[in-house]
């Protein structure tokens, strides 16, 4: 069960590095524009806030990360950072784009999940 848990807090992971590029590098162009259903103009205008939300994602991704090659002594990192992952997709989901709840929230808390099966 832990090489389950450990696939899914990849797989958290590796979504928090591709928000960030969508975020950081992306945000202005057709592909960054159609994932947040974004029109130009505004995309344009709120690009370097984006790009903070996409660094914030960035440390998200990073901390799973760390906390996966910790192997067993990373436990608690993984946990941390997939319960800061869960909040971040409630309150998007309550503010933002219910989808969020989907991307975000739902594979962290399946994560957690996994790892208290463990």
């Amino acid at each position: 069960m832990s090489l389950a848990a450990d696939a899914v807090v990849l797989l958290v992971a590796l979504i928090h590095v591709y928000i960030l590029v969508l975020e950081m590098f992306l945000w202005d162009t057709p592909r960054g524009r159609k994932a947040f259903g974004l029109k130009p103009d505004f995309a344009a205008a709120t690009k370097v806030l984006a790009a903070n939300q996409g660094l914030y994602n960035g440390f998200l991704a990073a901390g799973l990360l760390w906390g996966l090659s910790q192997g067993a002594a990373g436990l608690a990192v993984k946990v941390f950072f997939l319960l800061c992952v869960l909040v971040a997709g409630v309150y998007g989901a309550a503010t933002a784009s219910r989808k969020i709840l989907y991307i975000q929230a739902l594979p962290a808390a399946l994560g957690l999940l996994l790892l208290w099966l463990a």
